[in-house]
């Protein structure tokens, strides 16, 4: 989950790292008895306040093609899970403000992963503390005894410590009961949180990884019933260069004969604050094991994609990821009002190699064509009203320049590299507004291609407040805030253009 998520957000500094005071470690060990099940009614979690009613969407930097609350402060994506034709899409949030704090679980509803219908809060403090990042599955095997089918979320209860804990729902996610022997994994240190669980079908047990925080490494745990939990093993890899990182977020996935494990670290992404990381290896039931390479690996080069999991459940075996758009770095004081913070487009991940060596792909789902025109030949001037995207395939015998830009001047640069075969932003005062944090403004941002051939095809997803950029494939994605006074509307292209294309994205809010 997110990096201070026990701290004020008012701690988050305007430097290069951030500084966090925790406190001293202490006994990880899970609870050894079930408590006996009670026989009287389970007590709904607090569902107030309820969302405010969703109108306009149309203030400055408000997001067109990215999901959004209508109001009050989000970050790490929780307990995405699919069910019953529906996506579900919990988050953290902050019920009474527009800053960090009384982290609960916000709740949006999706059909299609792109229209988003938000809910009521799902999750709200307890007496166990704040309700910080999780996972949810549905329990098709009735393991944990609440009956077949049952949405079940395990999360971080946190106070002085961060235990895990669970709340189960059997009418869709519209209400959760809290199990009433939590916490499941007790714990007296706060570094040891954000469960994500996914059913081993081989040893026939649920797997949750747990994220260690400061002390770094991730711990896996093993149950029959999601609620008794037993140590497995403990992961970690030290990383050159980075000696000390906060780890958070796992996700351990297995994709045809690999299992990869996403890790989120803060301070210390691949450019400044944070990041995803990935690691590719064996997992056994018990134990991961990281293939010998050259880590870390990033899962996006940019400086906004960060606390990102994948769903569970899904009924195609695709696996598909949205991640928290945001960075600690600045999170507090990005100019957005009433609401704070998006989330990336959904993006499909998948395991390809690239000069012998595993690399994780990424491209924004295929779902994203029912909002989409036709496409256009793009010429310097760009017919887009809410968001689109832009495809360029360039030649790679030169170097290229993309700038997009509107009619204030605001400009977002992307220089390709042909011998490097690199891609390298800028993000200064230059894109638009920049000046609400010393640490927004990014000379440049550099990423690998990873692309074979004597040309790239380059992907950009262009919203009000943001651009994500892809080679089609997927071997390369970059995902960056901006802030212009009006969405980039103009495209300056230097280098050998082979082909330019741009379709509008229609706006998820409007009819």
């Amino acid at each position: 989950m997110m990096m201070t998520k026990h701290k004020s957000i008012n701690n988050l500094i305007a430097a290069v790292f951030l500084t966090a005071a925790m406190t001293a470690c202490g006994d990880d060990a899970p609870n050894s008895q079930d408590p006996t099940p009670t026989t009287q009614d389970p007590t709904p979690t607090t569902q107030d306040p309820t969302p405010t009613t969703q109108t306009g969407y149309d203030e400055l930097y408000r997001p067109q093609i990215h999901y959004t609350p209508a109001k009050n402060w989000v970050n790490d994506p929780n307990g995405l899970v699919y069910a019953d034709g529906v996506w579900h899409l919990f988050y953290q949030y902050n019920p009474q403000g527009n800053s960090w704090g009384n982290m609960s679980w916000g709740h949006a509803t999706s059909a299609d992963l792109l229209h988003w219908q938000e809910q009521t809060v799902a999750l709200t403090r307890d007496e166990l503390g704040d309700i910080f990042s999780g996972s949810a599955v549905i329990d098709r095997n009735n393991t944990a005894g609440f009956g077949a089918g049952t949405m079940v979320a395990l999360y971080t209860s946190a106070s002085q410590a961060q235990q895990q804990s669970l709340a189960y729902s059997t009418d869709g996610g519209k209400t959760f009961t809290r199990y009433n022997g939590n916490p499941v994994i007790s714990n007296n240190d706060d570094n040891l949180r954000d469960p994500k669980v996914f059913w081993h079908e081989a040893s026939q047990r649920w797997v949750m990884a747990l994220a260690k925080g400061w002390k770094m490494g991730v711990e896996f745990y093993g149950s029959t019933n999601l609620k008794q939990w037993q140590h497995l093993s403990t992961f970690f890899l030290p990383l050159t260069g980075r000696p000390s990182l906060q780890w958070e977020c796992p996700d351990l996935i297995q994709m045809g004969d690999k299992w990869v494990l996403l890790v989120s670290v803060n301070p210390g992404g691949p450019i400044l604050g944070s990041g995803t990381m990935y690691f590719v290896g064996q997992f056994d039931g018990t134990t991961f094991t990281a293939d010998e390479l050259d880590y870390p690996l990033w899962l996006d080069y940019g400086m906004d994609n960060y606390a990102g999991v994948t769903w569970s459940n899904v009924p195609d075996g695709r696996h598909i990821l949205i991640g928290w758009m945001n960075n600690w770095q600045y999170a507090g004081d990005v100019p957005c009002s009433p609401w704070r913070s998006a989330f990336t487009l959904p993006r499909e991940l998948k395991l390809t190699t690239f000069e012998g060596k595993p690399l994780v792909t990424s491209t924004v789902v295929k779902e994203i064509d029912q909002i989409a025109s036709s496409w256009q030949a793009a010429g310097d001037v760009l017919a887009v009203k809410d968001a689109y995207q832009l495809r360029l395939n360039i030649g790679l015998d030169r170097d290229a320049t993309i700038t997009l830009s509107n009619d204030q001047d605001e400009k977002f640069v992307v220089t390709i590299n042909a011998a490097a075969r690199t891609a390298s932003v800028r993000r200064t005062a230059a894109t638009g507004r920049t000046n609400f944090n010393g640490t927004f403004s990014v000379p440049s941002m550099q990423a690998p291609l990873s692309v074979e051939g004597d040309h790239v095809v380059l992907d950009f997803f262009v919203d009000q407040s943001s651009v994500e950029l892809f080679t089609q494939e997927g071997t390369m994605s970059m995902t960056n805030l901006v802030f212009p006074q009006s969405l980039y509307n103009q495209l300056h292209v230097e280098g050998n253009v082979i082909e330019a294309q741009v379709r509008n994205l229609k706006s998820i809010w409007k009819q």
